[in-house]
C-alpha cells in the first residue's frame, strides 16, 4: 500500500474503531444509544466509506483529492454539529432538560418520516444522559473531538494534495 492510500486508510480505520466501540458499549456495557448518538453512527458510517473509497482509488488526481476530502470534511462538520447539540443539551440544568421521547423504531413505525427526523436530529432528554465518562468527558465530548479531528485530518489532507500537485 502506497503512502497515499495509506493516509486515507488511517482515518477509515479510525472510524471503523470508534464504531465498533460504540458497539460494545451498547452490547457489552449496556449503553443504549439515544437519538443523537444513531445520527453521529449515522456519520462514522458516511466518513468509513469516504475514507475507505479514497484508499481503494486513491486518488491522484487533484480534483478527486479534492472531492474526496471536501466530502469527508462536510460529514466531520455535520456529525460535529450534532455531537455539539448533546453536548449542549448534557450541560442543560436539569430543568431546562427536554422530556424523553419514545425510541426509534417506534417513532419510525408511528410518526411521519419528517417528524421522525426532525425529532432524530433535536434530540431528547435521553440525549443528555451521561452513563459513561473516560478522562472526565462523556461519549458525546469524545465524538465531538473525534468528529473535529477528521475534519482536520480531511483539511490537512486536502492541502497537502493541492501543494504536492503544485510542485510536481
Amino acid at each position: 500500500m502506497n503512502g497515499n492510500r495509506l493516509l486515507f486508510a488511517a482515518p477509515a480505520l479510525v472510524c471503523a474503531a470508534l464504531l465498533g466501540y460504540g458497539y460494545y458499549l451498547q452490547y457489552f456495557e449496556a449503553q443504549d444509544p439515544c437519538p443523537l448518538c444513531l445520527v453521529q453512527r449515522g456519520f462514522y458510517y458516511l466518513l468509513l466509506l469516504i475514507f475507505a473509497v479514497a484508499a481503494v482509488h486513491d486518488p491522484g488526481k487533484k480534483l478527486a483529492n479534492e472531492i474526496y476530502c471536501t466530502t469527508a470534511c462536510l460529514l466531520a462538520v455535520g456529525g460535529a454539529a450534532i455531537a455539539g447539540r448533546q453536548v449542549w443539551l448534557q450541560h442543560l440544568p436539569p430543568d431546562r432538560v427536554p422530556d424523553c421521547g419514545p425510541d426509534l423504531f417506534f417513532m419510525l413505525e408511528n410518526l411521519p418520516l419528517a417528524r421522525t427526523l426532525e425529532k432524530l436530529f433535536t434530540g431528547s432528554g435521553q440525549c443528555a444522559e451521561v452513563h459513561w465518562t473516560f478522562l472526565g468527558l462523556s461519549i458525546a465530548e469524545w465524538s465531538l473531538a473525534w468528529f473535529a479531528a477528521l475534519a482536520l485530518y480531511a483539511l490537512w489532507l486536502a492541502f497537502r494534495g493541492r501543494n504536492a500537485v503544485q510542485s510536481s
